[in-house]
């Protein structure tokens, strides 16, 4: 077990560096599309095999729900069993590769960062349709300010979903493990809406989201908190105390976690009001109104996401060399 451990450390790491390396290119093939497509064929299937029923949509995702993280772990599984089987330099490298792939800090703060310098240069039209490729808010009549905490927000809540969650899966169960959590978090994202169309079909998608991102959730929150006191212009004792006071100000039993310490450490007010799909849905805020937002607050969330990110890797291996390794 602890030569395993080891091995799922050191695939971490220089997945990490893949990762930030790298990152996801446009064009290049990615397994969340293999996942994507996965969901997408599933659900057209039960929808025409289970009756259309509060009853038969429940029981129709609750079997996606099953299938399509058992088809990621197994295949993910496979696939390093049969370069294990080659030789064992290769399946290290597969893990590396994977844990790379499964990990999103690159591609986060290049998007987000893309509303920032559109907005830097008075381009509000520009930061409008770069936020789009990021949010799943409506965006069409965003304002300026409601362009910046939508770029934030996503940062603050990616945070966990994108980066430190699938971490934390890969470090305590290899990149399996990675691949498990992203079958997950990929359901949720497609099917996990309180709309009509899935209120009952994606019911046990969003619940399994739920369960397997509760600790990895409030982990990145203190990270967030860790990090507020290493960067300057950041507050750390505001964000232990926002996070503390506004963390569960959300549907969601985790979005709000990593979203209030980050908000408290940078000192705006994020949240509220916004568009789903032509409804809008009203949400309570969260964090102090400090001062306005402004364009550099999305480089300053940026900042905290990798510093809580690199925080969660050097402690676990810290953690490991202190309790697994000797």
């Amino acid at each position: 077990m602890r030569e395993l451990w080891r091995e799922f450390l050191a695939a971490a790491w220089i997945g990490a560096c893949l990762d930030a390396v790298i990152g996801d290119p446009e064009g290049w093939w990615h397994p969340v599309r293999a996942i994507g497509w996965l969901i997408s064929a599933l659900e057209k299937e039960l929808r025409r095999v289970f009756p259309c029923t509060p009853g038969g949509e429940l029981a129709a995702g609750c079997v996606l729900a099953a299938t399509v993280p058992a088809c990621a772990v197994g295949a993910s599984a496979v696939i390093l069993l049969a370069a294990g089987r080659l030789h064992p330099y290769l399946r290290f490298a597969c893990m590396c590769l994977m844990c790379g792939q499964l990990l999103a800090a690159k591609s986060l703060r290049t998007e987000s960062m893309k509303v920032c310098r559109a907005l830097e240069k008075d381009d509000v039209e520009g930061a409008r349709r770069a936020v789009s490729r990021i949010v799943g808010r409506d965006t069409e009549n965003l304002s300026e300010k409601g362009i910046i905490r939508a770029a934030v927000e996503t940062v603050a809540e990616n945070a966990s979903d994108g980066v430190t969650a699938p971490l934390l899966w890969m470090l305590c169960f290899g990149p399996v493990g990675g691949f498990f959590y992203k079958a997950v978090n990929t359901m949720d994202s497609m099917v996990g809406y309180r709309n009509e169309t899935y209120l009952y079909f994606g019911r046990a998608a969003a619940r399994l989201d739920d369960v397997v991102n509760w600790i990895p959730a409030r982990l990145t929150a203190l990270a967030f908190v860790l990090a507020a006191f290493l960067i300057s212009g950041c507050d750390g004792r505001r964000a232990w105390r926002i996070w503390r006071r506004d963390r569960r100000r959300h549907a969601s039993p985790n979005s709000a976690q990593g979203e209030s310490a980050c908000e408290g450490a940078i000192g705006v007010r994020l949240a509220g009001t916004a568009s789903f799909f032509g409804t809008l849905h009203e949400k309570p805020w969260i964090g102090d109104d400090v001062r306005p937002v402004t364009a550099d607050d999305i480089r300053s969330a940026n900042a905290l996401m990798q510093t809580a990110y690199l925080l969660i890797l050097l402690l676990w291996t810290a953690v490991m060399a202190g309790v697994v390794l000797p």
